[in-house]
């Protein structure tokens, strides 16, 4: 139903337009309590054997949505109630900013893809953490908040913009995640460098702990699937070195290899971030790099290209404790969280697995 619903009508909206509305009527539908008690009891069934622990928070299971979709904390409960286990906010600047001038949202529908040049459209930390303040869970909903570089802010400024971000936002935060690999903000992603990630990283975690002084926040950092291999090593290094909780691999590319594009050839000179199905084995391949890296000592969560549960089964056991995703909830709409809780259940049931966690980078350990 949901697919011909998105042919006859999202399909033919302007894909900004159409993520508004749909984001409307989720907001207005958890507004109800009967009608939300009725959807997240279709649509987000547990799996005991599902439940998933990670930066010592507790999860019905490992599937959550990844940052960029509510950007502003206003759908928490709404995300919660169509089944995800864990809601990623933002990403969020220093300063509110409007983004990119429109249109700045494509659909490769052939691709199943997206390529997006948001520009961190948001309504700034103050606001949003001030929203957060105020709210009252409907569910309990693990909430991570994403954090970037407000646009005007020069790159050398960029430390004093991320950590006025964390002293608002941290206390609000079950765990934080240092965006720098929006490919959508000039200079951003010259953060990854290690000489500017490692100031930077330890800015936020001083600031953290200073503001949040009653518990410890879990830090993260995401990062872009375009670093060279050598890259990717030395920020799992740096991660190790610093004592992070974990790394989100990955972010958007802006790469265009692979890409059919059988329905909309002009798309690809679209300046922007790529999403969904064509990230998929690069972001697998980044995963599987990390955890080889890693190993257990930090939590890494996989995220991009993440179509079905075979796509989330295959990140657990490349490395993830908690996979996330975006694009293809746009094309396979509001059942999508049930249909990847209710595949990895399967999969689980028939692996040699007594827990999730064991999975857990099983596959490349095999190959160590």
């Amino acid at each position: 139903m949901y697919k011909i619903f998105f042919n006859l009508v999202f399909k033919r909206m302007d894909p900004e337009q159409a993520h508004y509305l749909a984001f409307r009527w989720i907001r207005l539908a958890v507004r109800v309590p009967v009608l939300r008690t009725f959807v997240a009891a279709a649509l987000a069934p547990r799996h005991k054997e599902l439940r998933t622990e990670a930066f010592g928070l507790r999860m019905h299971g490992p599937f959550g949505l990844a940052a960029g979709f509510d950007k502003n904390a206003v759908a928490i409960d709404g995300m919660s109630m169509l089944g995800f286990d864990h809601v990623e906010i933002g990403t969020v600047t220093g300063e509110a900013q409007p983004g990119n001038p429109k249109k700045r949202l494509f659909r490769l529908v052939a691709d199943r893809a997206l390529i997006n040049r948001m520009g961190f459209n948001n309504d700034g930390s103050l606001t949003v953490a001030a929203r957060l303040a105020s709210r009252e869970p409907v569910f309990k909903t693990v909430v991570g908040v994403n954090i970037g570089k407000t646009k005007v802010v020069p790159e050398a400024e960029a430390v004093g913009d991320y950590v006025k971000s964390a002293e608002r936002l941290a206390p609000y935060a079950d765990y934080l995640v240092v965006n720098v690999s929006s490919p959508n903000t000039p200079g951003l992603r010259n953060l990854q460098a290690t000489e500017a990630l490692r100031p930077l990283l330890s800015a936020v975690r001083e600031a953290a702990d200073r503001t949040v002084a009653n518990r410890r926040v879990p830090l993260l950092v995401k990062i872009a699937p375009d670093l060279a291999d050598e890259d990717i090593d030395a920020v799992a290094d740096l991660a190790v070195e610093l004592g992070l909780d974990g790394i989100i691999a990955t972010n958007t590319t802006i790469a265009r290899e692979g890409l059919g594009l059988k329905t909309e050839p002009s798309l690809v000179k679209e300046a922007g971030g790529l999403s969904g199905a064509p990230l998929k084995a690069r972001s697998l391949e980044v995963l599987r790099r990390l955890y080889a890296r890693v190993g257990d000592r930090i939590t890494l969560v996989g995220v991009g290209g993440i179509e079905t549960a075979e796509d989330a089964w295959q990140r657990i056991l490349a490395g993830a404790t908690l996979v996330q995703g975006y694009s293809a909830f746009i094309y396979e709409g509001p059942f999508w969280s049930r249909a990847i809780h209710k595949g990895l259940a399967a999969r689980l049931r028939t692996s040699p697995y007594a827990t999730l966690a064991d999975a857990v980078g099983a596959d490349v350990r095999k190959t160590a």
